[in-house]
């Protein structure tokens, strides 16, 4: 049953090896670093080593494809892969933008192939039997989640801690509530690098007032991948960070008594479960996807909506602002937008302020601590300098740039190319 292939054998996709090859299930491996090409030859003597996907994609025999390369590279390859006839197993994120997630679902309905993502945490056996208690009543109505995913650990330079961490805690999540959140919102810290946050708190909002935050960081003493459930009837916690006991029970919770608030208190009790290891749950079941054509748990739709998420908490990191989404058929998206107008293309700094009107348009960049007013107009290409004045109703055409020192009062015309320079012996 050698018919499962690999690409990327690298951080991760050399546990996808692995676990395949373990599993008698792997038939080919597709790694683009010769170094890394050669050690796996050496490894897996009896396996095919491809040096481009052209080659995968020719051999008939491989019905599925893990794809476990850096995330900008998911949507072309496994677009790729969809178009040539593979079922498809990519780990998450499943692209870096739900548009390119919904083309690739949208390719695998034409196509009839299994697409399925990576968020490798629903298939652990702790996060089974959360559901099932759930399910069954044993916490009562769920009312609060929250998940911390900390360590000292790999920093990326393609992606921040947001996009490396929290897809699982979100898909947890969403999967133990049962929908959707209709609100996000996210705060963060850059540290080691611009752009890049290290840690990031993000507040989710579901329906049934249940609420939810989800705490990543990759700048911290120790590890610890905790996650918290409460209900009215009782709590569980699962600590996967721990060498056993991992998940507990807490029978405690607040009664009300003759009007008010009692605490009931409990010792904790372990909670045993059995499985198989996440990944090797993973792909068991994608493999029995592809063999039976059941729909995978984790589908293409399912990292669509984990992705979406992301995206609005990435822009709340980045504006500031909470966003509104709403459960249409298991869509997205109406934002609940700021008083101004920013588009996707432009960047603004740390304490900025901008007023209710304003309109900053392509490329533009608003560094720290500059002043816009409100009614304002940016066109493209506009640069603002750290501590800018900019007042009410002011026109900036394309390709202008204000310098610190500068003020600029209320109703003026900038006129295209306009610089207004701080050098004072020129």
């Amino acid at each position: 049953m050698r018919n499962y292939a690999v690409v990327g054998s690298g951080r991760w996709g050399k546990n996808h090896v692995k676990t395949y090859n373990h599993l008698d299930a792997l038939g080919a491996i597709v790694e683009v670093d010769s170094n890394v090409r050669q050690k796996i030859k050496s490894e897996y003597p009896d396996i095919e080593v491809y040096s481009d996907i052209g080659d995968l994609l020719a051999n008939d025999q491989i019905k599925g494809v893990s794809v476990a390369t850096p995330a900008e590279t998911h949507f072309a390859i496994t677009k790729s892969l969809l178009e040539g006839g593979k079922h498809v197993l990519v780990e998450k994120p499943i692209t870096l933008f739900s548009r390119e997630a919904e083309e690739l679902t949208a390719i695998a309905a034409t196509k009839n192939r299994i697409l399925m993502v990576g968020h490798v945490m629903l298939y652990h056996p702790a996060i089974t039997k959360i559901k099932e208690m759930i399910d069954n009543g044993i916490i009562g109505k769920v009312q609060y989640v929250y998940s911390n995913r900390v360590n000292l650990g790999q920093v990326r330079k393609e992606e921040n801690v947001l996009w490396s961490f929290a897809p699982h805690d979100i898909s947890i999540i969403n999967y133990l509530v049962g929908s959707n959140p209709i609100g996000v919102s996210a705060s963060g810290g850059e540290f080691l690098q611009t752009r890049i946050y290290d840690v990031t708190m993000t507040n989710l909002t579901y329906p049934n007032n249940i609420h939810a935050h989800i705490h990543v960081s990759w700048l911290h003493p120790f590890k610890e991948h905790r996650l918290v459930v409460i209900g009215d009837r009782s709590m569980v916690v699962f600590e996967d960070s721990l060498p056993e006991n991992k998940l507990k029970l807490y029978s405690k919770g607040i009664d009300w008594i003759d009007g008010d608030p009692v605490k009931r208190d409990s010792e904790a009790e372990t909670v045993t479960y059995e499985g198989d290891m996440p990944l090797t749950a993973e792909i068991k079941h994608f493999i029995n996807c592809v063999e039976t054509g059941t729909q995978p748990l984790t589908d293409g739709n399912n990292g669509v909506e984990v992705l979406k998420v992301l995206e609005v908490a990435e822009e709340s990191l980045r504006k500031g602002t909470k966003t509104v989404m709403s459960n249409n058929s298991n869509k997205t998206i109406a934002e609940e937008k700021p008083a101004y107008f920013l588009h996707e293309s432009a960047y603004v700094g740390n304490n900025v302020e901008i007023g209710e009107g304003t309109k900053i348009w392509h490329f533009s960049h608003v560094m720290k601590n500059a002043k816009i007013g409100k009614n304002c107009i940016f066109g493209q290409n506009t640069h603002i300098a750290d501590d800018v004045i900019i007042g009410n109703n002011v026109k900036l055409q394309n390709n202008i740039s204000v310098y610190t020192g500068t003020i600029v009062e209320d109703d003026v015309f900038l006129g295209p190319s306009c610089v207004l320079t701080n050098v004072t012996n020129p």
